[in-house]
């Protein structure tokens, strides 16, 4: 089993982890409606995706 060797400092310990504070969401604009959206996913509103309709019979 694996023992740590020992104790870091708070200063150490505070530079491994400032990289990981939240990021805001990635978001580009719909080409249809001009809405934001999450980048590689359907719009919720207009349902377009690099042009295309991706709304179902039951959707509309």
């Amino acid at each position: 089993m694996a023992v740590p060797r020992g104790r870091h400092s708070n200063a150490r310990k505070n530079s491994k982890l400032a990289h990981l504070a939240k990021k805001p969401k990635a978001t580009t604009v719909c080409l249809n409606c001009r809405n934001a959206i999450l980048p590689h996913h359907v719009c919720p509103s207009c349902g377009h995706y690099k042009g295309r309709s991706y709304h179902t019979e039951k959707d509309a």
